[in-house]
């Protein structure tokens, strides 16, 4: 058991690193990562600096979602291997000074779970009430108007028990009932399981859907629609959602889960993704008694402007009180960053220069730090065909939205092996062509490559904590720039500034005067007085008298 943190808050100064595990490494040659790949390529993760590897699921699973359809909570997946293989990773993990943080997805469970098979079966069973059941209307239709993110209603009709059950993603994903203390606890007992097997955090996937009305009230229209987490092919965003989740009773559940992980020592962070995802984040992270730090959808968006990531931090730094944040610009679930974000410019071209830049801009926001896997390679946005979709989501809305397979093709290990390293066999996505230019083996020889880069800056950040612990506040400079400053009392203010464009940049920063520059990061720019001297995706760390 862990030593329990309540006063040392040490995953504010803590990276996270996300695995995919169906895409990381694949050790028996069925086409699919699995938990021994990760174990043997646990210390190239130590190599990158970071402290905290989250796992997306490796539970047992009908796979219809990748995983995040769970059969049973507190069992490995075969694809993936076995109990005692996750136990000699966590042991190899934890022997490297590496915390492991898995994925709970709660809301909702496989249509395959012995729950729902249990609670379908009758209106009078001892599970009937685990799941979001409804009668129809008169007229036959669902109860309301909600939606599925995935596509059309959220309610789908069961001849069994002659009612319609909710799902806020695929159908087979039937929506559990948090209002039943039962589930509550059962969830509790599930994740109790995983941190006596020496689990050091959880990510609580889609934790704003726990809840529901339980009026079953009628969404009304969006007045802004949102485009931040679902793409504007889809009506989801046509609806406010202020009834199908968000609800006041999960800030209880929430401090239910905190005071089981306080016992452990172990740490959360929570994926909100919301109308108002800023407010969401600042409700259940504040106050020490509920999600340790939360993430949004606000920097996983294409638009990649100085004005954008400065208004993500301030509100958020506006609205909470006491929580933290966690900045991710990349995961399982948004195209790849470097296509993501080179997509805006003049240029439109990814590069190594945009790769580094957004991560320094990364490591220097206030907040602690998630990465995804492949990012440190400046992987870019696979073209998967139709054909060899996997992802249920872009099958439904293609071909204007591909879904989520693009970000989620196979790690590339060896430029020269088949399917680069990553199996023997056929792997469950392609492994793009572009791919293997970006291979780790021949980065890892590179000393200016993307991935030594990483290496290097994350060292270089842990020598400022100033840059993990300190206050932030924002310059006004031309709208090309993002120029920031981190205050420690006892430290002297680090000053920052990037240029987010392929153009050079010149502009008078009066607040630069008496700066002394910082080295270490690997990034150029230059500031002489007041005059800051940017190249393309140039950036300029120094040093001024602590502001604080």
């Amino acid at each position: 058991m862990s030593t329990p943190n309540a006063n040392n808050p040490w995953w504010k100064e803590a990276i996270i690193y996300q695995v995919y595990p169906r895409s990381y490494l694949d050790t028996n040659g069925d086409g699919v990562g699995d938990l021994p790949g990760i174990t043997a390529k646990l210390d190239y993760i130590a190599s990158l600096g970071v402290d905290i590897v989250w796992l997306s699921p490796f539970f047992k699973s009908p796979q219809k979602d990748f995983g995040y359809d769970i059969a049973d909570y507190c069992d490995v997946d075969p694809m993936f291997g076995t109990l005692a293989d996750f136990d000699k990773l966590i042991e190899k993990a934890h022997h490297l000074g590496l915390k492991i943080m898995i994925d709970q997805v709660m809301s909702h469970t496989a249509d395959t779970h012995p729950w729902f098979v249990e609670s379908r079966a009758s209106r009078d069973n001892p599970k009937s009430d685990w799941y979001v059941w409804a009668d129809p209307l008169a007229d036959g239709n669902p109860p309301n108007n909600w939606l599925s993110v995935f596509g059309g209603s959220a309610w789908q009709w069961d001849t069994r028990r002659k009612q319609y059950y909710m799902h806020n993603f695929l159908v087979s994903q039937p929506q559990l009932n948090f209002h039943n203390p039962e589930v509550q606890q059962a969830h509790l007992d599930a994740q109790r399981f995983w941190l006596e097997r020496g689990v050091d955090g959880v990510r609580m996937d889609a934790c704003v859907f726990h809840f529901h009305d339980r009026q079953l009230r009628s969404n009304p229209p969006a007045l802004v629609r949102d485009t931040s987490t679902v793409t504007d092919v889809n009506p989801y965003g046509m609806q406010a959602h202020i009834y199908d989740k968000t609800q006041p009773e999960n800030v209880a559940f929430l401090q239910r889960v905190r005071t089981l992980l306080n016992e452990f020592g172990a740490v959360s962070i929570g994926e909100v993704s919301s109308d108002d995802a800023l407010a969401q984040m600042a409700e259940y992270t504040e106050g020490g008694d509920k999600l340790h730090m939360a993430y949004s959808f606000n920097l996983l968006t294409p638009v990649f402007t100085a004005a954008h990531i400065r208004q993500q931090v301030e509100e958020f730094n506006t609205r909470v009180k006491d929580g933290w944040a966690s900045w991710s610009v990349g995961n399982h679930d948004a195209i790849r960053v470097a296509t993501r974000w080179a997509s805006g410019d003049a240029v439109g071209n990814p590069s190594p220069a945009l790769s580094k830049l957004v991560l320094a801009i990364q490591l220097s926001l206030k907040g602690t730090p998630c990465l995804y896997q492949g990012d440190e390679l400046a992987l870019t946005e696979a073209d998967v065909p139709f054909e060899l979709l996997q992802d249920p989501y872009g099958i439904t809305f293609w071909p204007e939205f591909k879904g989520r397979d693009g970000c989620r093709t196979p790690m590339p290990w060896t430029a020269d092996a088949p399917n680069a390293g990553f199996t023997t066999g056929k792997p469950w996505l392609p492994v793009p062509a572009e791919h293997l230019a970006l291979a780790e083996e021949i980065q890892d020889r590179d000393p200016e490559s993307m991935l030594n880069f990483q290496r290097r800056i994350i060292h270089w950040r842990r020598t400022l904590p100033q840059l993990t612990r300190g206050e932030i506040a924002f310059f006004d400079v031309p709208e090309q720039a993002l120029a920031l400053r981190r205050d420690l009392p006892g430290h002297p203010s680090v000053l920052a500034v990037f240029n987010t464009t392929s153009q050079p940049l010149n502009f008078n920063w009066p607040e630069a005067a008496g700066a002394s520059r910082l080295n270490g990061h690997d990034l150029q720019g230059d500031v002489a007085g007041t005059t800051v001297t940017l190249p393309p995706y140039g950036a300029w760390f120094g040093t001024v008298a602590d502001q604080g």
